[in-house]
């Protein structure tokens, strides 16, 4: 069940990813064609599928929000579903799509240059940093309504 719950996300979430991909290069290779994370991209490189369709600046932009939408659509069903496994198979999920995710960034970062690295390194520093600050403006969020009563 569990196995077949990640392979069910991964599936799903990859054809968003490619759909929404601006044209242009990725964060290593110069500018894109529009920003996203501060200009980095997670996932695949290279041309989208709609890269020969010759869309204008706004017909991407529409896309893109649609593709994001249906993204977030996604992870509410997956996390509904989530919630319904028991708290120790919610754990080895998460511990396992965290450790795929980590084997993923060793996995391009060995593919890059030395100055590539410092680069990626210097990126991955910049989203943890984000990631923390994000998890500390939730929590407090969380106190708020709290301190309000």
């Amino acid at each position: 069940m569990r196995k077949t719950l990640i392979a069910l996300m991964f599936a799903a979430a990859l054809p968003t990813v490619a759909l929404a991909m601006p044209e242009g290069t990725g964060p290593m290779d110069g500018p894109m064609d529009g920003s996203r994370h501060g200009g980095q991209m997670h996932g695949m490189h290279g041309k989208g599928p709609y890269s020969e369709l010759d869309l204008s600046r706004e017909q991407r932009e529409q896309i893109r929000k649609i593709m994001g939408e249906q993204m977030h659509e996604r992870k509410q069903l997956v996390d509904k579903y989530l919630e319904k496994l028991s708290p120790a198979d919610q754990k080895a999920m998460k511990d396992e799509m965290a450790a795929n995710h980590k084997k993923a960034e060793a996995d391009v970062r060995a593919l890059l240059k030395p100055d590539q690295q410092k680069q990626f390194d210097e990126i991955q520093k910049k989203q943890a940093e984000r990631r923390a600050e994000w998890t500390e403006f939730k929590a407090w969020k969380a106190q708020q309504p709290q301190k309000a009563q």
